[in-house]
């Protein structure tokens, strides 16, 4: 009897595994815009949700800096990504990524904010000035404001680097520089210290925000099956919270003619690919 009770029991976990070894795996791209933890406690659920939902198994693959994230997508080494509207431009011509779903609640613009008490007045104050960006490839808050700034402003301004948001906030409080580049909701986030003595002097165009795209070489069932998932978990308040913590706070259908047209507003002569 008990050999027969261990028979049985090989025989159960042997098809288990078997199961298990069917489920297709989908690798899944975040850009690092956090520390890694962080990231992984936001995406996480949102993939464990996603497997229920599909069937399908996802998992996450993390990279330490955007630089190395940019060269994995170039190389194709994602089935799903999550990027940067610039960043969805470069996969799609280098890899042929398509964006799927996005935040559709909202519009992205770059904000450049300078001090409060400043007498800057127009953009044109700015002219030759030291100005602090995050990054090179900042979606909002570098390059789409650098981009502007040349090409819808005519003027030519000497950037800064300082890694961060909230450094480009605080080199502008301190007087550092004379203004800084960044994005609504990372102003916002600043204790009321550093917010309430900045003033934002301009505002980008808008852009589309952060969408998650697809690799051709996965199946468009699949992709189908993905999307319609994604797009029911932002019907329901328990999983609709999840994808605010990305965030997405109102999921809906992307398209990939609305990123495109970024490459007709001058974005290519500022990335640092």
């Amino acid at each position: 009897m008990k050999q027969w009770i261990l028979l049985c029991s090989l025989l159960l976990m042997l098809a288990g595994n078997s199961v298990r070894a069917d489920i297709t795996t989908y690798r899944v791209g975040i850009v690092p815009q956090l520390e890694a933890r962080k990231l992984h406690a936001i995406w996480q659920p949102i993939l464990d949700e996603l497997a229920l939902e599909t069937g399908y198994a996802f998992t996450m693959v993390g990279e330490q800096n955007i630089p190395a994230f940019e060269k994995a997508f170039a190389a194709g080494a994602y089935d799903f990504v999550y990027l940067n509207p610039w960043h969805a431009v470069i996969a799609w011509e280098l890899q042929g990524y398509t964006p799927i779903v996005k935040d559709a609640s909202r519009e992205l613009k770059g904000v450049l904010v300078v001090p409060e008490n400043s007498d800057i007045d127009e953009i044109q104050d700015l002219d030759g000035a030291e100005i602090a960006f995050p990054a090179p490839n900042a979606f909002g808050a570098s390059l789409l404001m650098r981009a502007d700034l040349k090409f819808l402003h005519g003027i030519d301004i000497t950037p800064v680097y300082v890694d961060t948001h909230t450094s480009v906030y605080l080199n502008v409080v301190l007087g550092t520089t004379m203004a800084g580049g960044g994005i609504l909701s990372t102003l916002n986030e600043q204790p009321p210290m550093v917010r309430d003595q900045l003033r934002i002097l301009y505002s980008t165009r808008a852009s589309s925000p952060h969408p998650i795209s697809v690799h051709p070489r996965v199946d468009p069932a699949v992709v189908a099956r993905v999307t319609e998932a994604l797009l029911a978990m932002g019907g329901r308040a328990e999983t609709r919270a999840l994808l605010e913590q990305i965030p997405i706070k109102g999921v809906g259908k992307a398209t990939l003619d609305e990123y495109l047209q970024l490459r007709d507003w001058g974005l290519r002569d500022f990335y640092a690919g």
